[in-house]
Formats: C-alpha cells, structure tokens, sequence
C-alpha cells in the first residue's frame, strides 16, 4: 500500500542557490523572469545593451533579496557573448540553468534596413548563447535551457517577417536541440509568448494597460510564471513546448 504523505505531491526541484543565465534579462520578460527567479532564492547573471536598465534590474534583483550579477554586451555580437558567459563563470562559479530570452523587434523585410542586426540579435545570437550554455550544462550532465519563441512562428502575421522567420527558426531549432541535448541529462523547453506589454510595441504604456486589462494582452510577469512552472518540474519530466497566450488575442 502506498502511503498518501509522499503520493499527495511528487517532489520538485528547488530553485535556491540554482545559478541562472538570463540574456536579454534586463527588460521586459528577461527582467520579470530574472525577478521571479532571484525571488526564489536563485543566483542571476543578466546581460542587456544598456546601463541604465541593467543596473535598474541589479537594484531590483537585490530589493526581492537575490543574489544578481551582470553586463553590458550585444548578443549579435560574437565577442560579447564569449565575454558574457566567461562572467558568468566568474561570478556563479558554473551554470545550471540559461533562460534564452534576447530578442528584438523585425517587421516587414522590404521596409527594413536594418534586418540583418535583427536576424544576428533573434536568431544567430540566439544560437550562440544556446550553444555556451550547451557547452557547460552538458559538461556536467545537468541543467536546463528555456528557450523564449515567439507565436508568431504559428500565427505568421503580415508586416512581421523578419521577426517571424527567426521565431519559426526557434521553433524547428528547439525540437532539434532537445533530442540532442537529453541523453545528455539536459532538458529543454520551448516558451512562446502572445501578445505581451512591452517598449518593443508601438503602443503607449497606458494603452497597453488598456489591453491588459482587457484580457488581450499579456504582462511579462505571466511568462515568467511559465518559465517557473518549466522549471520546477520533477527531472524526470521535460516540458516540452508551452504557447502562453492573452485570452482574447486577436489573430488576423
């Protein structure tokens, strides 16, 4: 007979003390993930292209009573993520976990100038900071990568392509990856995000208020509880893909 004291709740893994790699951890869903993680005892490396918000999320990490570390560096620049990860190394002594989050806004392709940074920023680099933490985690036979899409890789909206074709990129990339890295002991999980409030959006704070509120848009604290939710389930399990999504999300 099994005993309902231990059947009532299988054990989860705890994330104090877990030393985590945030890129693009200073804004938007990087910052709200990085806050809900160091809320929970964990040690937070996060990197971002600016000072002010980095140390902005520094300050915050330590007002929630975590332990927060960081740089100033581009992910679609090569040197600055061999820079970053070396660091990292520095500062946490090693990885556990990499939360794969930098990204930047592309639209259409012909209406762009720019799309070769975006596509180094959303995919490229986003490869690179996957291959770094790859290279550790599987070293040690442990650990676990999020991997931050995109539903625009379903929805496939017009004006967006750029930012679609390195979404969807992440997509195929993540169910490759995963079957690489498992036998390894490395779990991977693929997030997409809807619809979420941040400075990437060509509407005003108060109008994303508005929408939130509304049901059709989400906060980037939502995604966070996702990324928790991966994460904290018992090693044996690997969530797979999770589509978070406003309620009321409009597709066209």
């Amino acid at each position: 007979m099994t005993d309902p004291k231990t059947d009532v709740h299988t054990a989860m893994p705890a994330l104090q003390g877990k030393r985590i790699v945030v890129t693009g951890g200073t804004t938007g869903i990087g910052r709200a993930i990085a806050l809900l993680l160091a809320s929970e005892g964990a040690r937070l490396f996060v990197f971002g292209r600016e000072p002010e918000p980095l140390a902005d999320t520094l300050a915050a990490i330590k007002a929630v009573g975590g332990e927060g570390h960081g740089v100033t560096a581009d992910v679609a620049k090569p040197e600055d993520v061999e820079r970053v990860f070396a660091r990292a190394d520095e500062a946490l002594g090693g990885l556990d976990i990499l939360i794969n989050n930098a990204a930047i806004w592309g639209e259409a392709l012909a209406e762009m100038d720019e799309w070769r940074y975006s596509v180094d920023t959303n995919f490229t680099g986003f490869l690179d900071t996957a291959r770094q933490g790859a290279k550790r985690l599987v070293a040690r036979g442990d650990g676990h990568i999020v991997l931050i899409g995109s539903v625009s890789a379903i929805h496939r909206s017009a004006g967006s392509s750029v930012y679609v074709a390195a979404k969807s990129g992440i997509q195929g990339f993540a169910q490759s990856f995963r079957k690489e890295l498992a036998s390894s002991g490395v779990r991977v999980t693929l997030i997409e995000p809807g619809l979420v409030g941040s400075d990437l959006l060509d509407s005003s704070p108060e109008e994303q208020v508005e929408q939130i509120n509304a049901k059709k848009m989400l906060r980037a604290e939502d995604i966070a509880v996702g990324v928790h939710y991966a994460l904290t389930q018992p090693t044996r399990c690997n969530v797979v893909a999770m589509q978070i999504e406003p309620l009321l999300q409009e597709q066209d």
